[in-house]
């Protein structure tokens, strides 16, 4: 039987790709790029890199071949600064240092092993079976071997060399029917990843004003790395560089500008950065606060130790739990709808982190490590395949809005993701107004927030009481503004039906802080007299005390009331027991 001409010219095609990759690889030496000895130390390696990719970065040189220097530069720095690859190309390599087509015996399987260009793509790595894997920068990694089992080596064969694991771990880690893992479906996945997973081009480093800042980065939830600047700054350039590389592994979990201070002065001012001969790069990120914050980057420049950092300071609004322990919590407040995501991943996946930031204070984010479906909250659910996603709404109902969860990359599934959120957090706006529409008119009157006076305050906010929220006005429309929110509160805070303390109450009032300044003195010293409003959540049996006194939005209202209720504020004594006169 003769073999098709298809297959023949299959073949032909491929052996003709991977003799030009070999060719092309053969001419690479790490150390004569970078013009280093073979003995070269680290800092001896940064400095050469560093003093050649600021003379032939595009941006600067826009001589003939700078780009094709830049990317090779860039090819011998990945390689020369990561001591694992530097050791394979030593091992590997001729007496020239150019990687062979070695011959060695490398798990018991004989194998040739080359890399093909764009910057930050330089593997060398030993494997069975074809196989394209994705590079940081513009380019691709091959590796292939000739002859020997698929497999004998007893290793992953989509492990070698392949870097965005660490990024997200393949987002969730493996799927999973009941105990078993489906090692097919998640291998397939994986080695797909290296082609599609990959964008063709350079991430883009956004121009930063004070309009952009305003709009797409102060408080909207997600992670930038930012470089200030002027044309002047020296490390402008490297920066950029590595910032591109890293950018691009964790695409759509991180975003990046540059600010040129020259231009933006105020911005850079505002943000407390000034500038001496170096660009200096912060990282505006969620991860202590549930406001934004820069945090300088002072590490090494290059892109393992920038992407290290990017990771650590991430969003973390997601509570890990453990699921043999955990039940959605029906008293919280605000009440928001509750997502769980379970995977088999023993930290937070980077994906679900960043998430958490995009969605904080939308919604509640909970993860866990799981390793099949026999817990009974999973099985009745009808949880069959992991990684999954469990939802809350805000009546109570727990209900499945995704199982056998599967992206290819990183950016694509925060987009898929981000979907499937909006659409349950849409769902609960629908509850919540049908809730508030049912609501008959005896219970919008028994809600109505009451004035303190001397001969109610015992009523209201005694010993008895678990939580007084006392608004405070000096004005009417301060008393007017105060009363619509704390009512709205309440009448979420009625339709739960929640029991603190062993059924101590939860109550609110409003009090008329120009007719009461010796009540308000028992907590400041100043009777609180520069504010026009403010709330006091005070707690009588304990005498302690937390006050707001930012603007008073019923987003801000609640979301205080609920940190007190769950424990999140520290409060402060009282000077004196507070007594209404």
């Amino acid at each position: 039987m003769g073999i098709p001409l298809r297959s023949l010219l299959v073949a032909s095609l491929v052996l003709s790709s991977a003799a030009v990759l070999v060719a092309a690889a053969k001419t690479i030496n790490p150390y004569k790029v970078l013009g280093v000895d073979k003995d070269a130390s680290q800092r001896d390696i940064q400095k050469a890199f560093h003093k050649l990719s600021l003379k032939y970065h595009p941006d600067k040189n826009k001589g003939k071949g700078a780009q094709e220097k830049f990317e090779e530069i860039n090819n011998a720095y990945e390689i020369l600064s990561d001591e694992e690859k530097r050791k394979n190309y030593d091992l590997y390599g001729d007496e020239k240092g150019n990687p062979g087509f070695g011959g060695g015996n490398f798990g018991n399987s004989q194998g040739a092993y080359f890399t093909g260009g764009g910057p930050k793509t330089s593997y060398f790595t030993s494997g069975d079976g074809w196989q394209t894997m994705g590079g940081q920068g513009n380019g691709k990694t091959f590796s292939f071997s000739f002859g020997g089992n698929p497999g004998s080596s007893g290793g992953n064969p989509f492990g070698g060399g392949f870097d965005l694991g660490d990024v997200f771990s393949n987002f969730f880690g493996g799927g999973s029917t009941g105990g078993s893992q489906h090692g097919k479906s998640a291998g397939s996945a994986r080695a797909k990843t290296g082609t599609s997973g990959q964008h063709s081009g350079a991430v883009k480093i956004q121009d930063v004003t004070t309009q952009i800042f305003s709009k797409e980065i102060a408080d909207q939830g997600i992670t930038w790395l930012l470089l200030f600047y002027t044309p002047m700054s020296k490390d402008q350039f490297v920066l950029e560089s590595v910032m591109q590389d890293v950018v691009q592994s964790l695409d759509g979990a991180l975003r990046a500008g540059k600010i040129n201070c020259d231009n933006e002065r105020s911005l850079c001012k505002k943000a407390g950065v000034s500038l001496g001969k170096s660009a200096r790069l912060f990282i505006y990120s969620y991860a202590t606060t549930e406001k934004g914050s820069l945090h300088e980057y002072s590490g090494e420049h290059d892109a393992k130790s920038l992407k290290t950092f990017c990771q650590e300071h991430l969003p973390r609004f997601s509570k890990r739990v453990d699921i043999g322990q955990f039940s959605f919590p029906s008293n919280l407040l605000p009440n928001l709808p509750q997502v769980l995501l379970l995977s088999s991943k023993k930290d937070t996946p980077a994906m679900w982190r960043a998430l958490s930031g995009m969605f904080r204070n939308r919604l509640i984010f909970y993860d866990a490590e799981v390793h099949d479906v026999s817990h009974p909250l999973i099985k009745s659910l009808g949880v069959k395949n992991l990684p999954a996603l469990l939802g809350r709404t805000v009546n109570g109902e727990e209900l499945l809005l995704k199982d056998g969860i599967s992206v290819k990359d990183l950016r694509s599934g925060i987009r898929e993701l981000k979907t499937l959120l909006e659409s349950f957090e849409k769902k609960n706006k629908k509850l919540v107004s049908n809730q508030a529409n049912k609501k008959p008119s005896n219970l919008r009157e028994e809600n109505k927030v009451p004035l303190l006076t001397p001969s109610n305050f015992e009523e209201i906010c005694g010993d008895k009481t678990a939580v007084c929220i006392i608004g405070v006005f000096g004005s009417s429309k301060a008393k007017a503004q105060l009363e619509a929110v704390l009512s709205e509160i309440s009448k979420k805070t009625l339709i739960r039906g929640q029991n603190y303390n062993s059924g101590s109450a939860l109550s609110y009032a409003l009090l008329d802080k120009n007719k009461q300044s010796s009540f308000l003195s028992s907590f400041d010293k100043s009777g609180f007299k520069s504010s026009d409003m403010l709330l006091i959540a005070y707690k009588p049996r304990r005498l302690r005390f937390a006050v707001y006194n930012d603007e008073v939005t019923l987003e801000e209202a609640e979301r205080f009331v609920g940190s007190i209720l769950n424990g999140d504020v520290q409060l402060s004594p009282t000077k004196q027991k507070p007594v209404l006169r």
